[in-house]
């Protein structure tokens, strides 16, 4: 089968899948829930062989940690799954409704946006978290995952397929490319796909928007900052910058540049530096810090590189402007942290901040689709159009105009004589 063939298949699905009801969406991510327990000795043995294979081509260990995908992985997949059962379906919510004339009512409905393509790196978990969410959300979608998880992927997508197919969805709703050729020629699919949503670093996202004529939600990196101001509880602020480091460091919401306001630093930085170096983590400082403690001196580059790793750098700030002219020159959008006891000073950071993601006292990490209450994530959207931050369901759905009357003519609402509209909200949804 051609990837035009994979396309055009999701393409006949998703006009199918925009129609299901919530009992049916529901049913089948049961029925997947099921799969994966079910299947559970399948899927490991693939996702070793993957591993194993990895490690013999020498992956990073913080990429051979996003590759795992065990039991406690799949039970924590299942428990996304069955959170995302709870949430209310997305589809056909009222958003707005006006009555223009007597008789002559519009409604604004919540509809998905048909087709999206999901280019991902080498989790085989994130398979399962798009596959459930475009599923909830009555998208198809076309899947392309790292090539690392080659096994895995191909197992948990045939799982999936299965599953649902039993619980009554239409055949070829989800889609699994397996070469960066695939890639290449989806970019070309336009009549087929209607969203392209790529995770990985800038340059990646960069060429598929340079390469494509397809709309891109792009999830670019992560680099993260906490900006520990002079009102920090000094305490707090090493916590979670631990937290926002070391919890997972393989992750795009992991800290990954700290910032001080130069009236604590010489507080702050020596129990700091014990605080990360007890974790194993290398810190890089700009030349204030390497003044006050010892660390390797950072780069430009460093400013500038998601490291995913063991691995931070700290830079010493004259005041919250410069830490925000740090972050807004180097920062990826994506989260970004302020410590501080002051609720103004917070709210400033926040309004100045070009970011999806503003936080105050608290860890970066929470950046999440699950932790939001989204159910999961597609991604975490760094752009500025309909979805920013975590990708849940309300950001895989578009809307339709719903225009309810009763013969009404536009001959009558023009001319001299032409009838006013009232254009009165109404109370009720669209039924």
């Amino acid at each position: 089968m051609t990837i035009q063939d994979l396309a055009s298949g999701c393409k006949k699905a998703a006009i199918f899948m925009a129609a299901l009801s919530a009992d049916v969406k529901n049913k089948a991510l049961s029925e997947i829930v099921a799969a994966l327990y079910n299947h559970q000795d399948i899927i490991i043995k693939a996702n070793q062989k993957d591993l194993e294979q990895a490690r013999g081509e020498n992956l990073d260990p913080p990429l051979l940690k996003r590759l795992k995908f065990d039991a406690d992985k799949i039970k924590e997949a299942c428990q996304g799954l069955e959170s995302l059962i709870a949430l209310e379906d997305p589809v056909n919510d009222t958003q707005k409704a006006l009555e223009l004339d007597t008789g002559l009512e519009l409604y604004k409905v919540s509809r998905p946006i048909g087709v999206i393509g999901v280019i991902f790196e080498s989790r085989p978990d994130a398979l399962v978290q798009i596959a459930s969410l475009c599923l909830k959300s009555g998208n198809a979608v076309l899947l392309k995952g790292g090539s690392e998880a080659a096994g895995t992927n191909a197992v948990l997508a045939r799982i999936i397929s299965d599953a649902t197919m039993a619980a009554q969805l239409p055949l070829g709703w989800l889609g699994l490319l397996e070469t960066r050729e695939d890639v290449a020629d989806m970019l070309c699919l336009d009549h087929y796909i209607d969203l392209i949503i790529p995770r990985g670093s800038n340059a990646f996202v960069r060429h598929i928007m340079d390469n494509t004529v397809i709309p891109v939600l792009g999830h670019a990196d992560g680099i993260c900052h906490l900006y520990i101001d002079k009102f920090a509880d000094h305490d707090m602020a090493i916590e979670l910058a631990v937290d926002g480091k070391c919890q997972y460091v393989a992750v795009c919401n992991a800290t990954e540049t700290i910032l001080v306001h130069e009236i604590v630093a010489s507080q702050i930085l020596p129990p700091l530096k014990a605080a990360l170096e007890k974790q194993n983590v290398e810190i890089r400082g700009c030349k204030k810090a390497c003044g006050l403690i010892d660390v390797k001196q950072a780069t430009k580059e460093d400013w500038q590189t998601e490291y995913l790793d063991y691995i931070v750098s700290i830079k010493v700030a004259a005041s919250m402007s410069e830490a925000l002219e740090h972050i807004n020159t180097y920062g990826s959008g994506h989260t970004d942290v302020i410590v501080t006891n002051q609720k103004e000073r917070a709210v400033s950071f926040m309004d100045l901040a070009d970011t999806a993601d503003a936080f105050w006292n608290c860890s970066s990490r929470f950046s999440d689709g699950f932790r939001f209450g989204l159910g999961a994530e597609v991604g975490i959207s760094t752009n500025k159009i309909h979805a920013r931050g975590p990708v849940g369901l309300e950001g895989l759905m578009i809307y339709q105009w719903r225009l309810m009357g009763k013969g009404h003519k536009v001959a009558d609402y023009a001319g001299q004589n032409a009838r006013s509209f009232s254009h009165k909200p109404l109370g009720k949804p669209f039924q």
